[in-house]
């Protein structure tokens, strides 16, 4: 990163943007080697999950089709139920198997371009085998900040379901009760979209510094304010990306809307490589707008003192003290 940590601060969206590409083109062999590593295993589960859960479901429903169609107490009818339920099963657990893979190489992703960017901050010579030695050790930390964000995201959840279904029983579906439901809606999401930046961050939070799980999140939601503009951006912006990327893939791979092999094929390649250069992207951001906040906050970070924590120890990733991240303040 060329810019003075003072600098950071006065970085608005486009100042972000334009910082995580200059990151990216700089140092792209390693970032390469990154993603050819882990981001594009993480690209190709994504996209395979909705091919194939497609699948699954479609074949689920024509049985079930089938099962209407088909006189109870007969052979067919108990041979149908029982293929159902088997399909069932199988689409939970290949639902269940995604999940865990798409967390272990979303958090092995984000460990190894925190690092990166961390060590390119602080001039800190950087190879891919050390970024490789690292990660798994800083993975253990992002796994307890995830669990504590997944916790607090039920929560969450349970209290919307909690009083849409006292919107339901108490107000109704009048025209006062459709203005109350859209009010509600707008609040639900709100809530989301913060949590989901304050979880981002607090990722970012858990490998650069000592604090991780709740604690990360507390340190998160303060080091957001003040930057919550920008961070609401990129995150619609890329949620908006993903989620146009799953409808096309979906659309004109999965469900074959246009004919032909060769334009699913292309379709599929070209949606492939979007998802990588998205996540990378995100990844990058998320961790440029870390630094961008600490300055914002004044927290200066003592660039030799991060760079000597960076370091494995004996093997062993040694995490930042508190007295090496929250350094002095400086002024303006």
């Amino acid at each position: 990163m060329d810019r003075e940590q003072e600098e950071l601060q006065f970085l608005g969206f486009f100042g972000i943007f334009k910082e995580s590409f200059k990151i990216i083109l700089t140092w792209r062999k390693i970032f390469s080697q990154i993603t050819l590593a882990l981001i594009l295993p993480l690209s190709f589960i994504f996209l395979a999950h909705i091919q194939i859960s497609q699948l699954l479901f479609f074949h689920i429903l024509d049985n079930e089709d089938s099962l209407d169609h088909t006189p109870k107490n007969t052979p067919r009818y108990a041979k149908l139920s029982d293929v159902i339920s088997s399909e069932r099963t199988a689409f939970w657990a290949f639902k269940a198997a995604y999940f865990t893979f798409l967390l272990i190489l979303s958090l092995l992703s984000t460990s190894a371009v925190v690092y990166t960017i961390a060590s390119v901050y602080t001039a800190k010579e950087i190879t891919f085998k050390k970024v490789m030695s690292v990660v798994p050790k800083v993975w253990k930390r992002l796994f307890v900040t995830f669990l504590c964000s997944f916790a607090l995201v039920l929560v969450y959840n349970i209290v919307a379901a909690v009083l849409l279904i006292s919107w339901a029983v108490f107000v109704g579906f009048s025209a006062f009760g459709a203005t109350i439901f859209v009010l509600l809606l707008i609040v639900y999401l709100i809530g989301f979209v913060y949590i989901s930046i304050v979880w981002h961050l607090a990722s970012v939070v858990s490998v650069l510094e000592p604090a991780y799980g709740f604690k990360a999140m507390i340190k998160s939601k303060a080091l957001i304010k003040g930057k919550m503009g920008p961070a609401v951006g990129f995150f619609i912006l890329l949620s908006a990306c993903f989620i146009g990327i799953a409808v096309v893939f979906e659309n004109f791979v999965v469900l074959g809307m246009v004919p032909g092999a060769g334009i699913k094929i292309l379709v599929a390649i070209v949606c492939f490589l979007f998802v990588f250069k998205l996540i990378l992207f995100g990844l990058v951001v998320q961790t440029v707008i870390y630094f961008v906040c600490k300055s914002y906050h004044h927290e200066n970070i003592n660039k030799s003192s991060l760079a000597d924590h960076l370091e494995v120890y004996l093997g062993e990733y040694v995490p930042l003290r508190a007295k090496n991240v929250q350094l002095e303040d400086f002024h303006v």
